[in-house]
């Protein structure tokens, strides 16, 4: 029997916000590393004051892309420029719909002629897909399922790790034995750890200096193992899970825009295409902004900082809406500092009986959903934004959330208020318990909000568009 496709199960739901705030899934997980190697704090503090060790090999999934045709089919799928796109460069590669709403974005790599890599969350990656197999593409695909998604979940293609913070550069000099590579950011380059050929990116995840380095999943452990030996010296700490979805809260990076496949005559083919076992049709939206309109949780470039890299010197889809869109006034994004006030009357209500208990805070990361959308309120009670991740940086002593607000409201210094929580008590998700919605002030901050990111770590991408 044929599995029914993600275009059957909307039919059957009859209202996709209702089914995706339902849903059984928690937030994304991060599998294959400890929660906390030390301990979270102290693996927060290693990305802004010494090093860091990411191991990125589980938990993002990898597409590669060859032949005749593959920069043909990038082209079309991507707003973003290929004029200058060359070997031993990499880029944030983002699609959209034919209505010009963001996919999601993932990283592309462009490894040799005609051969491309493209790495993290699968919605863009089955996007692609799609495509390759519908249209008249000369290419060849290999899908490299994230560990979460697959029967065998530590025999993966690549290892991946990044080597992050202001000490990065010595790290990578002791392992080599010669000076660092001077790269460009986003430009590529071969250097030898442990006797291994390994490819090294210039790049920089918590928003500190840094290379994400990858090669053949046999050579990982060796790899690793020198990285965490020459790092001794520099304070070099291993991120383990717990930390590691926080730093987006400093570096400004907002890791999870619904795709917006989920309406759209034109979009009907893919949605048939996709099946109920699809992260699509298994995604959940979870917090206090409520739409019946599954649309209005579809994101812009410009919600998400990537104005700056929508170009429309070739066609590709959504190009027509995006040009009109390009017309009209956009949305900021921008940091919230919340009110420590406000959020310690948060946890003191975990210490209350009765039912005046408001939504959890896990610490660092208070995502408890895969796409998290919190209103964000003036004091009129007009809704004015959205926030789409929250969590705690032990380094800046505050609980931050991303968020994407009008641009009258999106001003540094301005107050707005974070509605915390579910309405009518939550959902039916299992990571949802009883509680009642609750009011946090928040001043609103830059993205990046790390001043030391904003000031140094603005070469080219997109952290220097997006201050507020």
């Amino acid at each position: 029997m044929s599995k029914r496709s993600l275009e059957d199960l909307l039919q059957e739901s009859g209202n996709p916000v209702e089914l995706l705030r339902n849903q059984k899934t928690g937030p994304n997980v991060y599998p294959g590393v400890p929660a906390e190697f030390t301990n979270w704090r102290n693996e927060q503090a290693a990305w802004q004051n010494t090093c860091v060790l990411f191991n990125q090999s589980y938990h993002m999934a990898d597409l590669a892309v060859e032949g005749p045709d593959a920069l043909k089919l990038l082209s079309h799928l991507g707003i973003n420029s290929f004029a200058n796109f060359a070997v031993d460069k990499a880029k944030q590669f983002v699609p959209c719909s034919y209505d010009g709403y963001v996919i999601g974005d993932v990283i592309l790599f462009y490894l040799a002629e005609n051969s491309f890599n493209l790495v993290g969350r699968i919605p863009v990656l089955n996007w692609i897909r799609f495509h390759a197999e519908t249209g008249r593409y000369d290419v060849k695909l290999e899908l490299d399922e994230r560990s979460a998604a697959r029967p065998d979940p530590f025999n993966r293609k690549s290892y991946r790790f990044q080597i992050q913070g202001p000490n990065a550069v010595k790290v990578v000099e002791k392992l080599t034995g010669k000076p660092a590579p001077e790269l460009k950011f986003f430009n590529m380059t071969a250097i030898e750890i442990a006797g291994k050929k390994v490819r090294a990116l210039r790049h920089g995840m918590a928003g500190q200096p840094g290379y994400e380095l990858f090669g053949p999943w046999a050579e990982g452990e060796a790899v690793r193992e020198a990285i965490v030996r020459a790092g001794e010296e520099f304070g070099l700490l291993q991120v383990g899970g717990r930390a590691y979805s926080s730093n987006t809260l400093e570096s400004g990076w907002v890791p999870s825009p619904l795709p917006a496949v989920y309406t759209g005559e034109k979009m009907k083919a893919y949605r048939q295409w996709l099946t109920e076992d699809s992260y699509e049709a298994k995604a959940s939206i979870g917090g206090s902004f409520v739409s019946d309109s599954i649309e209005d949780y579809y994101l812009t470039p410009w919600d998400l900082g990537y104005g700056h890299v929508l170009k429309f010197d070739h066609d590709f889809i959504g190009r027509e809406a995006l040009e009109e869109r390009a017309k009209q006034p956009h949305r900021k994004k921008v940091t919230l500092a919340l009110e420590n006030e406000d959020v310690i009357r948060v946890f003191a209500s975990q210490l209350q009986k009765g039912d005046g208990r408001g939504k959890f805070m896990e610490f660092p990361s208070a995502v408890y959903s895969m796409h998290p959308y919190d209103k964000v309120i003036v004091g009129s009670g007009e809704t004015v934004g959205i926030s789409t991740w929250v969590g705690y940086s032990s380094n800046e002593r505050k609980m931050l959330t991303l968020a994407i607000l009008e641009e009258e409201y999106a001003q540094p210094g301005q107050e707005v208020i974070f509605v915390w929580g579910e309405e009518g008590g939550g959902t039916a998700k299992p990571t949802v318990e009883p509680h009642r919605q609750m009011e946090i002030r928040a001043i609103v901050s830059p993205v990046p909000y790390v001043e030391t990111v904003r000031k140094t770590y603005v070469e080219g991408g997109w952290r220097a568009q997006g201050a507020a």
